[in-house]
């Protein structure tokens, strides 16, 4: 039974390795949430979470300076979920930019770092629930053996701070 320490522990590691989130803005109809590859800086174990876009995105122009958002995650392989309220925030902090630039973001902006629709975003995460689940092949035994599926999954999920 992994504790909330642990779930959140497996959240970052995955994130660190699969990177892709959906990020909306809280209570913006327009702005769909859109997927964005996720930044850390460093060993990573809380946020902040940065993105990289461009100025001219729905998300970017809705959000103005800064505004709530939820980044939504799901790990490749389905065994751990999660939904992350927090808030997003231009940041032009070149400092920042320079420690996260790589190949894969210079393919995305012909101008480079200095392209002028290059925008870093930062992720203030707050409240987090993170879902780990079981592959379906074990809880379709257990069901058959008479395991209540509910109180199987009860340790499986977390409500964390990430900030």
């Amino acid at each position: 039974m992994p504790t909330p320490t642990e779930i959140e522990a497996k959240f970052w590691k995955a994130v660190k390795s699969d990177r892709t989130m959906m990020v909306g803005l809280a209570g913006a109809a327009e702005a769909l949430a859109q997927p964005l590859t996720a930044q850390l800086d460093g060993d990573h174990t809380s946020g902040p979470i940065y993105f990289f876009t461009a100025k001219d995105t729905d998300l970017a122009r809705d959000m103005g300076g800064s505004h709530a958002a939820t980044a939504y995650f799901t790990a490749k392989g389905h065994d751990l979920f999660a939904s992350v309220d927090g808030e997003l925030v231009a940041d032009n902090d070149r400092a920042t930019l320079e420690r996260l630039w790589s190949p894969f973001v210079a393919a995305w902006f012909e101008g480079g770092k200095d392209d002028p629709n290059l925008q870093l975003l930062r992720f203030e995460p707050g409240k987090a629930q993170i879902w780990l689940n079981e592959h379906s092949l074990f809880a379709g035994v257990k069901l058959l053996l008479g395991v209540d599926p509910k109180a199987a999954y009860a340790d499986k999920t977390a409500e964390v701070r990430l900030s």
